[in-house]
C-alpha cells in the first residue's frame, strides 16, 4: 500500500488515542477539541491539524475527504456510572451523534469510539444498543467490548468500552490480552475461577506492569515546573499538587460492613444471581465477592455508584441507601480513607481530577507520573495550568492500548484491500482470457 491510512479524530483531547494510531502508522489529517489547553498540548506535540471549537458547529464539509478511519472518545460525563443522575435528557449524552454524523458523511472504512464502562448499564443497556443501532443503520457492522488497559501492558487498571464498526465486510477484531495477574499465593489461587487460571497459563501472559515499575525511578526526584535532565533524558511536567492535607469526601454516617454484607447476601439470594455473574455485569474481576464477604475483615462496602447499580440489579429496598451513599467533606488524614496509589500492582484509574497521593506521602502523583501510567512517551509535553494538565492526562486513552487497537484495525483494512485487489485481478484475468 503506497499511501498512509488517513484518520479524523473527534474529541481528541491531548491526543492519547491519536498517538496510538500514529504509532501504528496512521496519518491523523484532522482533529478537533473544544478545550483550549488540550488543543495547545495537541498542537505542540502533533501539529496544526487540530481545530479548536464546538464540533456540533463545524460542518462536515470543512473536514478532509478520503478518510479511512474516524476515532473519538465522545464526552462521558452524562454516561458515567459515577453520575447517579445520568439520563437521556443530558445533552452531553448525545454528542455521539456528532461522531455518527461525521462517520455518515465521510464514510470511513472503520470507526473506533471509546467511553466509560458505565455506558453499558445506562437505562439497563438500552443506550448502548441505541448507539449500536444508529451506526448499523448507516451501514456499519458494530461491536463493543470492555477492555482493561492493564491486560495490554499499561500500568493501570482502567476499564473502558471500545465501540468498533466497519463497512468493508470484515470482523471487528480486538487485541488479544498480553498481561495478567501473577498467581503466587496458594490462597488467592484457590479463590480464582479455574477457567481464568487455566486460560492465563495457556495464554502465557506476562505479569501486570506495576506502578512501581512504571514510575518508581521518580519517587525521590524533586518536582519542578521546568524540564530537567535525569540520567541523560529530559523530563517534562514533573510537577505535582503538594497539598495532601486538604479535605475529602467521606461517608457521613457510620457503616457496619458486617451488617451491609448480610443485607446484600440476603438480597442476592432472593435475586438468584451468583457473585461471578455480578462480577461479569460490573466488568470486575473478583471484586464483587468482597461485598458479600466478612471473613478475615476482607469485606468491603460498595462505592455509591456501585451501590445504585447493585440496587437496580438486586432490587433491594432503601434501608441502607443513606448510610452508604451520603458523603460530606472531612479533613484529610493519612490514617483515614484517603487513597494512596497502588505500588505493587497496576495503578487505579488515572482520573481527570487531582490524582492519588504518592506512596512517599509527601505529594500527589505528578503530571509526568500520571502520563507515564497512561503510557505517554517521556518527550510528550503537556501545556496549561497544573489542573489543566491533570485533566488532559486523566481524560486520555492510554497510548499503548490505543496502539494495539489501531494495529488490529490496520490489519483488517490491509486484508480488505488485498482481497479487493485479488478480486480485481481475477476479473482482469477473466476478461483477458475471453478476449
Amino acid at each position: 500500500m503506497s499511501k498512509s491510512l488517513r484518520v479524523i479524530s473527534l474529541f481528541a483531547g491531548a491526543g492519547g488515542m491519536d498517538l496510538g494510531f500514529k504509532n501504528s502508522g496512521f496519518d491523523i489529517v484532522w482533529a478537533n477539541d473544544f478545550n483550549k489547553y488540550a488543543v495547545e498540548t495537541y498542537r505542540h506535540n502533533f501539529g496544526d491539524h487540530i481545530v479548536l471549537g464546538d464540533i456540533s458547529k463545524i460542518p462536515s464539509e470543512e473536514m478532509p475527504d478520503d478518510i479511512d478511519v474516524v476515532i473519538g472518545g465522545f464526552p462521558c460525563q452524562g454516561f458515567s456510572v459515577a453520575n447517579t443522575k445520568r439520563n437521556m435528557e443530558d445533552k452531553r449524552n448525545f454528542l455521539y451523534l456528532e461522531l455518527l454524523r461525521v462517520v455518515r458523511d465521510k464514510k470511513p472504512k472503520f470507526f473506533v469510539a471509546e467511553n466509560v464502562k458505565g455506558l453499558l448499564s445506562m437505562s439497563k443497556g438500552k443506550v448502548i444498543e441505541l448507539i449500536k443501532s444508529d451506526f448499523e443503520k448507516i451501514g456499519y457492522k458494530v461491536d463493543y467490548k470492555v477492555l482493561n488497559a492493564a491486560d495490554y501492558g499499561v500500568p493501570q487498571a482502567r476499564e473502558r468500552v471500545i465501540i468498533m464498526g466497519n463497512r468493508i465486510g470484515m470482523e471487528n477484531v480486538y487485541p488479544d490480552k498480553t498481561h495478567g495477574p501473577v498467581i503466587e499465593d496458594v490462597e488467592i489461587e484457590k479463590q480464582l475461577d479455574i477457567y481464568d487460571l487455566e486460560q492465563q497459563k495457556r495464554l502465557n501472559l506476562s505479569p501486570y506492569v506495576t506502578t512501581e515499575e512504571a514510575i518508581g525511578y521518580l519517587s525521590d526526584v524533586r518536582t519542578r515546573n521546568e524540564p530537567f535532565k535525569l540520567d541523560g533524558k529530559l523530563i517534562y511536567n514533573h510537577v505535582a499538587s503538594e497539598n495532601v492535607s486538604d479535605k475529602f469526601w467521606g461517608r457521613k454516617h457510620d457503616v457496619d460492613q458486617f451488617e451491609i454484607c448480610d443485607y446484600l447476601r440476603e438480597w442476592r439470594k432472593k435475586a438468584g444471581i451468583s457473585v461471578k455473574k455480578i462480577d461479569e455485569i460490573f466488568g470486575y474481576r473478583h471484586t464483587a465477592g468482597h461485598w458479600f464477604r466478612k471473613d478475615n475483615n476482607s469485606g468491603s462496602i460498595p462505592k455509591p455508584e456501585d451501590w445504585w447499580m447493585l440496587k437496580e440489579l438486586l432490587g433491594f429496598d432503601d434501608t441502607f441507601d443513606k448510610q452508604v451513599t451520603e458523603f460530606i467533606e472531612k479533613e484529610i488524614k493519612f490514617e483515614q480513607s484517603l487513597r494512596i496509589t497502588n505500588w505493587d500492582r497496576p495503578s487505579d484509574t488515572i482520573t481527570a481530577s487531582q490524582p492519588e497521593i504518592h506512596v512517599n506521602k509527601k505529594r500527589r502523583l505528578s503530571v509526568r507520573e500520571c502520563a507515564i501510567i497512561q503510557t505517554f512517551p517521556g518527550d510528550f509535553e503537556f501545556k496549561g495550568s497544573l489542573n489543566a494538565m491533570y485533566t488532559q492526562v486523566g481524560n486520555a486513552v492510554p497510548v499503548r492500548l490505543s496502539e494495539k487497537i489501531a494495529n488490529k484495525v490496520k490489519e483488517s483494512i490491509l486484508k480488505s484491500i488485498d482481497k479487493q485487489s485479488i478480486k480485481e485481478n481475477q476479473v482482469i484475468s477473466k476478461v483477458l482470457a475471453i478476449n
